[in-house]
């Protein structure tokens, strides 16, 4: 069978050759030199994922001055976030202080790897509370009520886990002091919570959070102390550890504050980021520091001190501290 093919003539090939070259300009980067960076995060109802994306926002609006284009990316969470750094999977990522500091001196879940010795660190961010939801029929007033009751102890990899780990070890525990435990992700557990797959769960973030505003405006939920003498030695004796509380009227039903022990979330990166990453997202933040307040509730109370003081295990890395000397940050610095 012949297939009549139709002319084109000379002028319509114009056309679309320019047609073509409008939407090459459409979809190729405003500038050769254009650069993509990468910020690990944790789950997404969580607080890392959203503060991850503030930053990102900041660094994205200077785009023309740096060539980077920045995305920040739903991860497993901190330790998964550090064996991503180190396996040059990622750019930069938040982590928990703690996970920080073992990574690197390599101890704890990083005994095996060894010392992180190119983990660099860049600033804190939020404080993250140790946080035990439960259902309203659990029978659970206390962090020690746990003990025979369906707890999620958190997915493998996730600061949460870890931080469960590092509980139950002080405590003397094992998994045999729960009826089941669950490995479920943070995005999973509000909704096993309120679905009676289990009787309680357990986060490592800042506060307010959807995560935990879920749970307790679907079913009910109720935030536990974390209160215990051994927890309490524990963070006495652990310099990234921290006592700290919920503060009261932040979720309804909970009109007292709910006092439990934190980690600080942290920005980190390696000893191999190139200055100019450093630099921009350094300037994106400290240069906008009003603007990325405002871009969570979980940042409104950040201030240049404890942002550059507390939470840093690893060296912080050296272009960060040019910068922050050169803008006027200087007193801050150890």
């Amino acid at each position: 069978m012949l297939v009549n093919i139709p002319t084109i003539s000379p002028r319509a090939l114009m056309g679309a050759a320019v047609l073509m070259l409008v939407l090459l300009s459409w979809t190729l980067p405003a500038s050769a030199d254009q650069r993509f960076m990468t910020v690990g995060t944790a789950g997404v109802t969580g607080v890392y994922y959203p503060v991850g994306g503030a930053i990102c926002r900041l660094v994205n609006r200077g785009q023309d001055e740096h060539g980077l284009r920045c995305s920040a990316e739903s991860t497993e969470g901190s330790i998964f976030n550090i064996n991503a750094l180190r396996g040059g999977e990622l750019d930069v990522a938040i982590v928990q202080s703690d996970w920080q500091y073992h990574a690197y001196h390599g101890s704890d879940r990083f005994a095996d790897a060894g010392a992180f010795e190119d983990l660099r660190s860049l600033f804190s961010l939020q404080v993250e509370a140790f946080t035990v939801a439960v259902r309203p029929d659990a029978d659970v007033e206390t962090f020690a009520d746990l003990r025979g009751k369906r707890v999620n102890i958190g997915n493998p990899g996730s600061g949460q886990r870890g931080t469960m780990n590092v509980i139950m070890d002080a405590l003397g525990w094992d998994y045999d002091e729960f009826a089941r435990t669950a490995e479920l992700p943070s995005r999973e557990q509000a909704q096993a919570l309120c679905d009676n797959e289990v009787d309680a769960i357990v986060f490592v973030v800042g506060h307010p959070t959807g995560s935990i505003q879920e749970p307790i405006s679907t079913c009910d939920a109720r935030l536990v102390p974390v209160t215990h003498d051994d927890i309490e030695q524990l963070v006495d004796e652990t310099p990234y550890y921290l006592s700290t509380e919920i503060p009261g009227g932040m979720y309804p039903g909970h009109d007292e504050p709910v006092r439990t022990f934190g980690v600080g979330a942290t920005l980190v990166t390696t000893a191999d980021a190139s200055d100019a990453l450093v630099r921009a997202v350094m300037s994106a933040v400290f240069d906008n520091l009003d603007t990325f307040r405002e871009l969570h509730p979980a940042l409104e109370i950040l201030e240049p001190e404890t942002m550059l003081r507390e939470g840093r295990s690893a060296p912080m890395h050296d272009a960060a501290r040019a910068y922050l000397e050169e803008a006027g940050y200087g007193e801050h610095l150890d």
